[in-house]
C-alpha cells in the first residue's frame, strides 16, 4: 500500500462558526459539505488507515480555546502532530513565548503564518516584524511554513507572493521554511526560489493534485524530488480523493513515495532513513 504523510488536516472547523471568508471559500471553490463538520477521532484515523496515511498533522490555534486537534494528539501521539497557528506579530514576545511553551507541551511538526489573513495583508514575509519569529524557530529547529499565492477568499494577495521570500531565505539560511497551498499563479518563482535555497520547500496542501501544473510536476521529476511535500487539506479537500489522485501523477515510483512521505518525514520529523 501507498504510504503517505498527510501535512495539513482541519478536525476544527465543525466546532466554531465560520468566518465569512471560509464560508466563501466553500462556496466558491470546493463546495464541499463536509467542510464544516465534525471530524471524529475514529472515523478519522479509519480513513489514514484505509488510505495508507501513518501520520496527520492537525492544524490548531495555540491562542484559541478550540482544543479538538490538541486532544486528538494527545489522544493518539502515534498518528497526530499539531501545526500551530495563531500568532500575534505584533507583540513578539508575548508570542514567542507561548510558542516556546506550546512546543515544549505538544507534538508540534511546525509553525504556520498566512501573510494574507492578518493585519489586512500589509505585511509581506520581508518585512521585519516577522523576523523574531523567524529567529525563534532556527533556534527551536522547528519548521515554519507561510502561505503562498493568490488566497481563495477576497483578501489582499501580493503579500503571498513567493518572492518575498527570497530575501528571508538569504538573511536565514538556517530557516526550514515551506511555502503552503501552493503558489499559483506563481509556480514558476516558487521553483526558482526552491532551487534556490536548500531549506526552502513547497507543500501542495489545498490543491486537489491532478490541478496540480506540470511545471511543478516536471520539477519533482528532475531538480527536486526532495522539495515537493504532500496535504489534503482534509476536509476541505478530502484526504481519500487526494491520496487516489496523487497515485494517478506521473511521478516515478521513488519520485512519488518522496512526495508522499519521505520528503515530510524528513523535513517535519529528522528521519532520513524511512
Amino acid at each position: 500500500m501507498t504510504r503517505a504523510i498527510d501535512g495539513l488536516v482541519n478536525v476544527h472547523l465543525g466546532d466554531q462558526t465560520p468566518p465569512k471568508w471560509m464560508v466563501r471559500v466553500k462556496e466558491d471553490y470546493f463546495k464541499a459539505d463536509s467542510m464544516f463538520q465534525p471530524v471524529e477521532l475514529d472515523a478519522l484515523i479509519d480513513e489514514m488507515d484505509a488510505n495508507g496515511v501513518q501520520r496527520a498533522i492537525l492544524t490548531a490555534n495555540f491562542t484559541d480555546p478550540i482544543d479538538r486537534p490538541f486532544r486528538y494528539a494527545e489522544a493518539r501521539p502515534d498518528r497526530f502532530s499539531l501545526a500551530l497557528g495563531g500568532h500575534d506579530l505584533l507583540h513578539p514576545m508575548a508570542n514567542l513565548q507561548r510558542l516556546t511553551a506550546a512546543v515544549q507541551n505538544f507534538p508540534v511538526a511546525y509553525t504556520v503564518v498566512g501573510p494574507s489573513f492578518w493585519g489586512d495583508g500589509m505585511y509581506p514575509p520581508v518585512d521585519p516584524v516577522y523576523y523574531p519569529l523567524y529567529t525563534k524557530c532556527c533556534e527551536l529547529d522547528l519548521a515554519l511554513c507561510i502561505n503562498t499565492g493568490i488566497p481563495g477568499p477576497p483578501l489582499p494577495a501580493d503579500a503571498q507572493n513567493p518572492i518575498h521570500l527570497d530575501r528571508v531565505c538569504v538573511r536565514f539560511p538556517e530557516l526550514k521554511l515551506c511555502m503552503v497551498h501552493g503558489a499559483d499563479p506563481w509556480w514558476d518563482t516558487a521553483i526558482r526560489l526552491m532551487i534556490k535555497y536548500r531549506n526552502l520547500h513547497l507543500m501542495t496542501s489545498a490543491w486537489s493534485p491532478r490541478r496540480l501544473p506540470e511545471s511543478l510536476l516536471h520539477y519533482m521529476r528532475t531538480r527536486g524530488p526532495d522539495k515537493v511535500l504532500y496535504a489534503s487539506d482534509h476536509p476541505v479537500l478530502p484526504m481519500t480523493r487526494c491520496i487516489a489522485e496523487a497515485k494517478q501523477l506521473d511521478l516515478p515510483e521513488e519520485v512519488l513515495d518522496k512526495y508522499l512521505f519521505r520528503n515530510a518525514n524528513r523535513f517535519f520529523f529528522g528521519d532520513v532513513t524511512a
